[in-house]
């Protein structure tokens, strides 16, 4: 937990320097329990004993996604005519966070790919399977 004012407790020092180093364009993949993180490439960060719509939505208090490209939000798809459940919660995070999401399904396979081109991996404890949402960073515009 941050001892600062304004910052979702659910951020540790460890993922608030990652989100202050990324730029413009660079994803974060927060995955699932199940996802192979530590053997995908990128940098890890634990969030042990949270879900990934709970690390979305801090997530994006602090950080906008970007406006510039077709797809801002990648969701693991699991290849069957019923989605998976986790995708309503991911759904009704984006609204609630004001953000002008552009989601875009990916096979697993393609996933994986892509997360390994990740700035880095954020490791929940979901266990929702296909709970694994990448999303691409924005720009921040002077006010």
């Amino acid at each position: 937990m941050s001892m600062l004012k304004g910052i979702p407790p659910e951020l540790s020092p460890e993922l608030l320097a990652t989100l202050a180093e990324m730029g413009h364009g660079d994803e974060l993949a927060i995955v699932d329990g199940n996802y192979p993180a530590h053997s995908s490439g990128p940098p890890v960060i634990r969030a042990d004993g949270l879900g990934t719509p709970e690390l979305l939505a801090a997530i994006l208090k602090l950080m906008p996604l970007d406006t510039f490209t077709d797809s801002n939000v990648f969701y693991m798809d699991n290849g069957e005519e019923v989605k998976p459940e986790v995708w309503e919660e991911f759904d009704a995070v984006l609204k609630a966070s004001g953000e002008d999401a552009r989601v875009h399904p990916v096979g697993r396979f393609e996933f994986y790919e892509r997360a390994q081109g990740a700035y880095a991996i954020v490791a929940s404890s979901e266990t929702k399977l296909y709970a694994c949402i990448i999303i691409k960073k924005g720009v921040i515009f002077p006010q």
